[in-house]
């Protein structure tokens, strides 16, 4: 595993554009449970309560789901990780293009990288948006309302206000996820971090990268849906790797 540390710290030194793409295994370090994993949302919560559909056509079903949201733990002040902390240290070296997450946590920024390098496909939980006119909000706002009487409304329009992040049904953000693949196709190094790679059109990052010529590591603890392209596979928990990889790139000489 240390050469293997080692090997990802000398592709870093090579390269000048590199993409991180990470998923639940970063956040699951910050105490963030796997949506899928033990313990995670949908092993506690019906899916399909989770759809766009059903947000819009029920005043209940939005009352439910902002009550699951504030006692589901989402709405912490999670920390950020190690992991999280080398990856804000990778941006410092000049050669970080991008961040593509598929975590809705605010944590990379919480952690000092750059907000406009952080392509975030699945949205961020700790804003509102209005559905009507596009405002947004903090998510404290929720923490503040009174939920019993009815689900909270945009302030400017009376519009219905929703996490803003994607639900079951709805198209990933199409500005960002444009963003994303040509950040993915213009990079000579694509690090995978903790994801498994299953979801799908975010998946196709490290795809797009690698048909582009781009290097593939991939930190995660098993397998993934993509091991068969990575240059390097690292299967330590993200914090750990993350962490003694930088510690070794300050070690490789310019």
């Amino acid at each position: 595993m240390e050469d293997k540390i080692n090997r990802v710290a000398e592709m870093i030194a090579q390269s000048k554009k590199i993409v991180v793409f990470t998923g639940a295994g970063v956040s699951t370090e910050s105490g963030i449970p796997d949506f899928r994993g033990p313990g995670g949302m949908w092993s506690k919560y019906d899916p399909d309560d989770f759809t766009i559909d059903k947000f819009l056509g029920s005043e209940e079903t939005r009352k439910k789901l902002w009550h699951i949201f504030r006692e589901g733990g989402l709405i912490g002040e999670a920390p950020p990780n190690a992991a999280h902390y080398a990856i804000a240290e990778l941006e410092k070296t000049g050669k970080l293009s991008s961040i593509i997450t598929q975590n809705v946590d605010n944590l990379h920024q919480k952690a000092g990288n750059n907000p406009e390098l952080v392509y975030e496909l699945h949205g961020n939980m700790q804003m509102i948006i209005c559905l009507n006119c596009r405002s947004r909000y903090p998510l404290s706002l929720i923490r503040e309302a009174n939920l019993n009487d009815s689900a909270p409304v945009c302030k400017k329009c009376r519009g219905i206000l929703k996490p803003d992040v994607i639900f079951f049904g709805e198209a990933l953000p199409q500005d960002t996820l444009m963003k994303a693949t040509k950040s993915a196709q213009e990079c000579d190094l694509l690090i995978v971090v903790g994801s498994s790679l299953v979801v799908y059109p975010a998946a196709y990052m490290p795809l797009y990268a690698k048909r582009a010529g781009a290097r593939i590591v991939i930190v995660n603890m098993g397998p993934t849906g993509l091991d068969e392209i990575a240059d390097v596979l690292v299967s330590v928990p993200a914090g750990h790797a993350m962490t003694g990889i930088m510690k070794r790139l300050k070690e490789i000489k310019p």
